[in-house]
């Protein structure tokens, strides 16, 4: 077999050898997409097959000593001349009519680890060989193509250097394209570069050709090479940069995948793959329930096929053939029927403990629909569906999820009611780490390995660092840091909490956000530009404008400015959507990080990392003393809760959140006592009764432009008050005074001039005995003093916020000049 395939953490090599894959002391099992991996690969990830045959192969042994010496000696040592003579006696005294076959008889290729044992380590004198010069002379011999060991054999052996010289020797001009591709992007670190070249050499010297010969396929079949525990325990893992580099250099072509996760991870099956997968006995039934799967699939995504496929192939009829062997028809006795039921309510754990499943009723409704189904397509085509039908065995009273809605509606607002109170602790933190870390970094930097430092009132000692990386010691306790990923991490974790307590987007949609979503919005009666951000039809397929306020703007700078890191735009990653399985385009995501010296868009799993981080830096708990921990939609809930607090009718909050039904929106009102909400719930459902077209309809144009107008009023003199959309102004509009007003630093003069007028009336009220003017006076005067100290705090703080809109123009005019030149060309 030419190609690799999963099957429950198997993997089987080009030469068919099972290799099964543990995981390595302290290293986590195979995930469980791994393990649930289609065993048929798809097109991209087949790679070329393994010559069987090829010229230097069939040399002769005075053909191969004369192309041994034109390579060159790396070294002066005379022990290399004599470890190849031995190894070539050694290879000719194997079996085979060739170096390959003799290679392979001796024994050396299965055997990656303990090779070295199997050649001879005497000289011709009788002296010893040194096992050095033993490695050496095999691997002058693979770079000269007389044998070509297995893939195997290859990932585990280190010959740094020897790899870098059998690259540039079989493809001068791939190595200088190689080399410029890297530094294209202005990255640094050697020693990832030479992990890449490494792993090109290893698959050149393995199936053969040149760089450009590579196919995604023969990338897979490599990344699989080193998941086996030999590997692993080596360090061989080079990471996915050597992929990253051919795909830059358009070795792949067009419709490659992007990056070598797409080109290993399985992506959708086939209606056929949803249902085999359970191995189910009984072929008509089988292909009942693919014909049925693939009937519903143009109505749903791909995650409500895979449940269907899940609940009637897996949890209903692969169940009922294991109790029921020789079962054959759909039509289940009371007894059969009822037994399953029982044992749909509890699951199985892998290491054997019986647990209660969460919501049963999910299948039973897709058990229910199935048959209802069934039934009503054998009345349209009975030759089809019409010999399986039968009578459902899931009555419709067996499934309600009311009581389970009301449980589930009582957790989450008793979990917002938790967490909104210590949502700014969580912030804090998040600023406060990052502040911490950056500060840190910035001092380690500027001093030399092993010069001790002190640094928020730390004492630290700088360590070696390594490839870019920076590591301190804390002197008190001991604790290495790696700086560089703890920068990240906080950085990454203040820009997540911040981004979604602002907006109150899903997390899908917040990982979706781009260089292209910042559109502006000019107002109609003052030509001010406000900054909107465009959300992309996520759950409900719908998008969406958010307006993007002054602290949103300073975090999404930020970003910009970190993930741009000098070049001119935002690097081109692709994103993974876990519900569809499949890879968006490549585009300029504004939530990635470098990891290997190759940009990735953020995982939900890293972003969850990072909020359990920073609530466990924060020391948050609740009232019986166990952490809390916050969840991506925990800031959802309390973006809708704070916005219906403060008066936003619930259409316009619907509107803002994407709800499709109002009262989605009223739902995540965690705030009001039970009794409060179901008279309000009940007053709602009266109204909808007498007059459902005025009082709740879609979001008019008209009540649209009345909540943008509102931002319009928010411009004043000294700035930009931020009060709510509806509320009235309590200071009467003496914006000194009042706490909504957010301060412009421009304004800074003006207010400067207030403050010498209202001192100046201040000591003539005083002078003519005014009492009553003197209180009000004294007031603005401490609310002007305490806006010119924001204005000086915001000043210091950071200059103008500029998010980088993207300029097309630009872009458009090199593409047309890129194409006037390959036309020319």
């Amino acid at each position: 077999m030419s190609t690799l395939v999963v099957d429950g953490g198997a993997v089987a090599d080009v030469e068919g050898n099972i290799h099964t894959w543990h995981g390595a002391r302290g290293q986590r099992p195979m995930s469980r997409k791994l393990r649930g991996a289609d065993p048929v690969l798809a097109p991209h990830q087949k790679g070329r097959p393994v010559p069987t045959a090829w010229p230097e192969m069939f040399w002769s042994r005075v053909e191969v000593e004369a192309c041994l010496a034109t390579l060159g000696d790396q070294s002066n040592c005379r022990g290399y001349p004599v470890a190849e003579r031995v190894v070539l006696d050694w290879l000719e005294a194997q079996e085979g009519e060739n170096w390959q076959q003799r290679w392979l008889a001796s024994g050396a290729d299965a055997d990656p680890a303990e090779w070295i044992s199997r050649v001879p380590r005497t000289g011709p004198r009788g002296g010893s060989l040194d096992e050095q010069w033993v490695r050496q002379a095999v691997a002058r011999l693979i770079r000269g193509r007389v044998v070509r060991p297995r893939l195997p054999w290859l990932v585990m052996q280190h010959y740094h250097k020897g790899w870098t010289t059998c690259l540039e020797l079989w493809d001068p001009q791939g190595a200088k394209e190689l080399e410029a591709a890297f530094r294209a992007e202005s990255r640094s670190g050697a020693g990832d570069f030479g992990k890449a070249r490494n792993a090109i050499a290893r698959i050149m010297a393995w199936k053969g050709g040149a760089v450009g010969d590579i196919t995604p396929g023969d990338c897979a079949e490599y990344w699989w090479s080193q998941r086996g525990d030999g590997a692993r325990a080596r360090g061989m893992k080079e990471g996915p940069l050597f992929y990253s580099l051919l795909f830059e250099m358009g070795v792949f072509g067009e419709d490659a995948p992007p990056t070598l996760t797409a080109a290993t991870r399985p992506g959708q099956l086939t209606c056929e793959g949803l249902i085999d997968r359970y191995g189910i006995e009984c072929k008509p039934v089988r292909d009942l329930l693919v014909d049925y799967v693939r009937v519903r699939q143009p109505g749903v995504d791909y995650t409500s096929l895979r449940n269907i496929a899940h609940n009637l192939g897996g949890l209903f009829w692969k169940d009922l053939e294991e109790h029921h062997p020789g079962i054959d028809s759909l039509h289940l006795a009371p007894e059969v029927a009822a037994g399953w039921t029982e044992r749909l309510r509890f699951w199985t754990r892998p290491d054997g403990t019986v647990r209660q499943r969460k919501v049963p009723e999910n299948t039973l409704a897709h058990v229910r629909s199935f048959y209802l189904d069934v039934a009503s397509w054998a009345a349209q085509d009975p030759v089809r569906w019409g010999p399986l039908a039968a009578p459902c065995p899931v009555r419709a009273g067996e499934i309600s999820f009311t009581k389970r809605r009301r449980h589930r509606k009582a957790e989450m607002d008793q979990r917002t009611r938790t967490l909104a109170p210590v949502l700014p602790a969580l912030v804090r933190t998040a600023a406060a780490e990052r502040e911490r870390t950056h500060a840190l970094l910035e001092t380690a930097l500027a001093v030399a390995d092993g010069e001790e430092f002190g640094s928020g009132g730390r004492a630290w000692v700088r360590q070696d660092s390594q490839q870019g990386r920076v590591f301190v010691v804390d002197k008190t306790s001991g604790e290495s840091l790696d700086l560089r990923i703890a920068e990240e991490r906080a950085f990454w974790a203040w820009a997540i909490i911040e981004t979604l307590r602002h907006t109150g987007i899903r997390i899908e949609e917040m990982l979706e956000l781009t260089h292209h979503s910042f559109c502006a919005y000019t107002l109609p009666t003052t030509g001010e530009v406000v900054p909107m951000l465009q959300i992309a039809p996520s759950k409900t397929d719908t998008e969406r404008l958010l307006l993007v306020a002054p602290e949103l703007g300073e975090v999404l700078a930020a970003v910009i400015e970190r993930v741009r890191a000098g070049r001119q735009s935002l690097p081109l990653v692709a994103l993974w959507d876990t519900s569809e399985r499949s890879w968006s385009p490549l585009m300029p995501f504004l939530f990635q990080r470098c990891e290997g010296r190759v940009n990735k868009a953020l995982t939900r799993r890293y972003v969850s990392s990072c909020l359990d981080r920073t609530a466990l830096a924060a020391g948050l708990s609740d009232a019986g003393g166990r952490p809390l921990r916050f969840t991506p939609h925990d800031f959802r809930r309390i973006f809708a809760t704070d916005a219906l607090r403060a008066g936003i009718p619930p259409h316009i909050a619907a509107k803002i959140l994407g709800h499709a039904d109002l009262n989605t929106t009223m739902g995540y009102a965690a705030v009001y006592p039970e009794d409060t909400v179901t008279a309000h719930r009940a007053f709602i459902a009266r109204r909808r009764q007498l007059r459902p077209g005025e009082e709740y309809r879609e979001l008019s144009p008209e009540e649209w432009e009345e909540f943008l107008g509102h931002f319009e009023l928010r411009k004043v003199a000294l700035g930009v008050c931020t009060r709510d959309f509806g509320a009235p102004c309590v200071h009467e509009h003496a914006c000194v005074r009042c706490p909504a007003l957010r301060p412009d630093p421009a304004q800074h003069g003006r207010l400067t001039e207030i403050l010498a007028n209202l001192r100046d009336r201040l000591a003539e009220a005083e002078q003519q005995g005014w009492h009553g003017e003197i209180t009000g006076l004294e007031v603005s005067i401490a609310g002007a003093e305490q806006k010119l100290h924001t204005m000086s705090e915001m000043t210091a703080r950071h200059g103008p916020v500029h998010l980088g809109m993207p300029d097309f123009h630009g872009v458009v005019g090199r593409l047309k000049a890129d194409k006037e030149e390959t036309a020319c060309s």
